[in-house]
């Protein structure tokens, strides 16, 4: 039985993609078929009013890995179940959900989203 260990690198700071939205922003990084990303969202960003218009869904239709760095990310599922995310949380986040940053200070999320590679992405 042969088994192959490798190992790959990228950081953040020299992310793959960069994508842009009003309010906010995020760092992708890339590795096979992994997909890390940092996301900024500024005081005032809302997931409906700023990437909705670019996903063209209801709600968000992405399962997000979460690690809450600062700031507060409050988050509401089709459901009706409400949370807010604070930092130092971790949290998954079901498919089917929308999102705002609470507060004045940016709301820093680092997401570890697997394959999901076309989060704010323009739909086509």
């Amino acid at each position: 039985m042969t088994t192959t260990l490798d190992i790959q690198r990228r950081s953040l700071e020299d992310p793959t993609e960069v994508r842009e939205f009003e309010k906010g922003r995020i760092d992708l990084v890339v590795l096979g078929d992994t997909l890390f990303g940092r996301a900024v969202f500024q005081p005032g960003w809302r997931w409906s009013d700023h990437v909705k218009p670019l996903a063209g869904t209801a709600s968000c239709e992405f399962l997000h890995r979460a690690y809450i760095a600062s700031g507060t990310l409050h988050v509401r599922m089709d459901n009706g179940t409400e949370v807010d995310l604070v930092a130092g949380d971790v949290a998954t986040i079901s498919p089917g959900h929308d999102g705002w940053v609470v507060g004045d200070e940016p709301c820093v999320m680092y997401d570890f989203g697997g394959e999901d590679q076309d989060y704010a992405k323009p739909a086509e």
